[in-house]
């Protein structure tokens, strides 16, 4: 097994993290100051980007795919994942 690591300041080598700083940023824009974002915010933002279907994943949303590796029951209750 390879193991590479991604150089300070070279973003383009974290393909993965790059995309998810876009994803991020349609919430809240780059130079916006978090300070001011609330958590029901900052949740509500995680909640829509697992819940959005991804091409990678087949068109299933991160949630779909973590709970069918973990094997568990989920149900979504606002941004809240109760196991059921």
């Amino acid at each position: 097994c390879n193991t590479y690591f991604a150089k300070p300041y070279h973003s383009w080598e974290r393909g993965l993290n790059e995309n998810h700083n876009g994803l991020l940023r349609q919430f809240f824009p780059k130079r916006m100051a978090l300070d001011n974002v609330s958590e029901k915010e900052a949740f509500r933002a995680t909640d829509l980007m697992n819940n959005r279907p991804r091409k990678c994943l087949g068109y299933k949303t991160p949630f779909e795919v973590f709970a069918k590796m973990t094997g568990k029951d989920y149900f979504l209750n606002g941004s809240v994942a109760l196991m059921g």
